[in-house]
């Protein structure tokens, strides 16, 4: 069956595969936003208006993570292009990066993405290049929401070092050739002013999920396993 969409409609769009891994460790990654405080899915994906956008991925995630508070200035809608210095929306930040082929991050702080279960909360990152969510704690259900998506779902060995993540950091994710269930990766934290902190990230995927991450999502690896690739 062939699905025929509007190219010029703004309520569905059709979605395109996500890249599968390519193998490699996370390196460059520039930090999008320090989230302060609680940052449920409606800060992450707004509702209200926005939900009539539900099946046009592109449009809505002009409302990603417009609710979180950045930490360093404590707004929300407000982070700091490292490319330009500039503060603007989240959104519009993110795809600045991804026009120019750069990778994000997003750090959290406890039981992030509590709330109702929304799953354009994981995908709008995804989708506009966020690859990692390093925080204190997951709420569950949104920490398997984003292993869906292929994102890396990721929390502090030690929930002090979320303090250690400033405005201007490009984060390594390493170890990643050795993913493994039980297997901590490592975050290289490369600060403005030369110095580097090395960070211990624990994680909760099983071997199933690994193989999400490296297919770039569940979908891909359901559309491998049925020959759809």
């Amino acid at each position: 069956m062939h699905v025929v969409v509007s190219p010029t409609s703004q309520r569905l769009q059709l979605l395109s595969p996500f890249q599968a891994w390519d193998g490699k460790d996370l390196i460059g990654l520039r930090l999008l936003i320090k989230a302060k405080g609680k940052c449920t899915t409606d800060h992450i994906s707004m509702a209200g208006p926005w939900l009539k956008y539900r099946g046009h991925l592109d449009n809505i995630s002009n409302n990603m993570l417009i609710g979180a508070v950045n930490y360093f200035n404590n707004q929300t809608d407000s982070v700091k292009n490292q490319l330009t210095g500039e503060y603007g929306p989240v959104p519009a930040t993110q795809r600045d990066y991804k026009a120019r082929g750069i990778a994000s991050v997003v750090v959290g702080d406890e039981n992030y993405g509590e709330g109702s279960s929304r799953e354009h909360a994981a995908m709008e990152p995804r989708h506009l290049g966020v690859r990692a969510i390093i925080v204190k704690s997951f709420a569950r259900i949104h920490e398997t929401n984003l292993k869906k998506q292929g994102m890396l779902a990721l929390t502090f060995a030690t929930k002090e070092d979320y303090d250690k993540i400033l405005e201007d950091d490009v984060i390594d994710i390493t170890g990643l050739t050795d993913f493994a269930p039980g297997r901590q990766l490592t975050a290289v934290v490369n600060h403005v002013d030369g110095k580097t902190d090395k960070i211990k990230l624990n994680h909760t995927y099983n071997e199933q999920q690994i193989e999400w991450f490296k297919a770039g999502s569940a979908l891909n690896l359901i559309r491998k396993q049925f020959g759809k690739a």
